[in-house]
């Protein structure tokens, strides 16, 4: 029927309803809500979550897939390359699991060439790095340096004629690519090296003064850091607004703490990089020696200083310290998204393309991201919400991974960054996820147990966007409490 032959019709048809003639024309009926099926609901909610006038100048990657066969259940810009924050640890800890297992242990050695000679060890003692991040006052075992240097003394050494130096030659020292000055001397972006103590930081313990214009006390803990504190805060009135930002070059252990604390606010602890771990590492060994009741002459040294570096072809082994295990490591990395652990995995397993080959294997595409740093910090890092969720299903599919790896995912409303998200919801307990945050970005990737008790995998990020990060946060709580409320298919 034409056009013209069309309208005609309609309006014959409306002439005989309006003359009471007994002819009706016939509609549709809608379809029953039963008709639509829970993925289809499922579906349309998701996209009323994500695809809003509000996010208009967002960018959202989301992609929602079941753990074993089945299809996708939403994607929006799932292949498109996101800054992924910390998520990214996802990638690094999947990869050095699959290459140094989950029983991978660190080692530390303490060594010498020097002979010992009642009790006297006529030269140097050499602390031997072997990546262990987890030597720290902040550990879940405090006071492990100070249990290394018992272990001398125990192994009959009372006196050190020479120095205690650092060797830290297993891997190169140093930051991740891209990561920027402003971020270089807050404790989340501090250097790794193979020896390391305190996650390369000291704690900056903060007090306020009683009322506006008395100074603010800044404690630096642990002490032998080499740090200078150029302190120019100011106590303001008790209902003035707080602001502290740190500012330190790199090559320098001069930092500046500048902005205002209101009066009578608790003391507070904010965390500041260390211009050299290595250096850190060994000052503290030797200050822990000494505490122990063995007596150092010399100095502590990075063999980095030394124009010729000490042959140690002859050295023996005086003890060796191991670490926890790689499943509990990991576990604390995950949970407090801890930087220096993943840029030390990273290292450790042999860098980028160790990582790549691994990936690789698992039919992870190439070009699904861009590996700058183990840790997420840097803003050069890129992944698509597919090669998040292909390395999440793998982990989960492979015997040896699945249940450590999930066991180091924070859980929501109970445990590390997730404790305070969908706390009292339908979906605590019932998310495992690593979240991801840099400036303009929020990322959470990981599992949720539906309803229906079926697994699902996700991957939420967002980019580019001046909303609140809270308003991106509801949305992608949302998200997850559909997916958590999923009945079985």
């Amino acid at each position: 029927m034409g056009v013209t032959r069309a309208v005609i019709a309609l309006a014959a048809a409306t002439a005989i309803s309006a003359c009471g003639g007994s002819r009706t024309i016939a509609v549709a009926p809608a379809p029953p809500a039963s008709a639509v099926s829970p993925v289809q609901k499922l579906h349309a909610d998701l996209s009323a979550v994500f695809e809003t006038s509000q996010f208009e100048r967002s960018f959202w990657s989301v992609l929602v897939r079941p753990a074993g066969p089945g299809n996708d259940l939403y994607s929006l810009n799932a292949g498109k390359l996101m800054m992924p924050g910390s998520t990214m640890k996802i990638v690094t800890l999947a990869a050095a699991a699959e290459l140094l297992g989950w029983d991978h242990q660190f080692e530390t050695q303490v060594v010498s060439v020097a002979p010992v000679d009642g009790g006297i060890l006529r030269g140097d003692l050499v602390v031997i790095g072997g990546g262990d991040p987890t030597i720290s006052e902040r550990s879940d075992t405090p006071g492990t340096l100070r249990a290394i240097a018992r272990r001398v003394r125990e192994a009959g050494i009372m006196q050190i004629e020479g120095g205690v130096i650092g060797h830290d030659d297993l891997f190169d020292e140093g930051y991740g690519d891209g990561w920027t000055l402003d971020n270089l001397p807050y404790g989340y972006a501090a250097g790794v090296s193979a020896l390391e103590y305190n996650e390369g930081s000291v704690d900056l313990v903060v007090r306020a003064g009683a009322a506006a214009g008395e100074p603010v006390a800044v404690e630096v803990r642990p002490e032998g850091s080499g740090m200078v504190v150029d302190n120019r805060l100011t106590t303001v009135a008790e209902a003035g607004a707080g602001r502290l930002t740190l500012k330190r070059l790199p090559g320098s252990s001069r930092v500046t703490i500048d902005g205002q604390i209101p009066a009578k606010t608790p003391p507070f602890v904010r965390t500041a990089s260390v211009d050299n771990p290595t250096a850190f590492f060994v000052t503290a060994f030797r200050a822990a020696l000494i505490a122990e009741g063995v007596a150092v002459s010399g100095d502590a040294i990075d063999i980095d200083d030394f124009l010729s570096k000490p042959d140690l072809t002859a050295a023996r082994v005086i003890l060796s310290h191991q670490s926890a295990p790689l499943r509990q490591i990991a576990a604390s990395m995950m949970r407090v998204s801890q930087n220096q652990y993943a840029e030390t995995l990273l290292r450790t397993i042999g860098g980028r393309e160790k990582a790549a080959n691994v990936l690789k294997s698992w039919d992870v595409s190439a070009d699904s991201y861009v590996m700058a740093d183990g840790s997420g910090l840097s803003r050069y890092n890129y992944v698509s919400s597919d090669g998040l969720v292909r390395i999440l299903q793998h982990m989960r599919a492979a015997e040896e991974h699945s249940q450590p790896f999930a066991e180091t995912l924070p859980v929501a409303g109970r445990e590390g960054t997730l404790s305070r998200r969908l706390s009292g919801t339908a979906a605590e307990g019932r998310v495992r996820a690593k979240t991801g945050t840099v400036d303009n970005v929020r990322a959470i990737a990981g599992y949720v147990e539906t309803a229906g008790g079926e697994t699902l995998v996700f991957s939420i990020i967002a980019n580019n966007f001046t909303t609140p990060t809270s308003a991106i946060d509801a949305a992608a709580d949302k998200a997850l409490l559909l997916l958590a409320a999923l009945p079985k298919q």
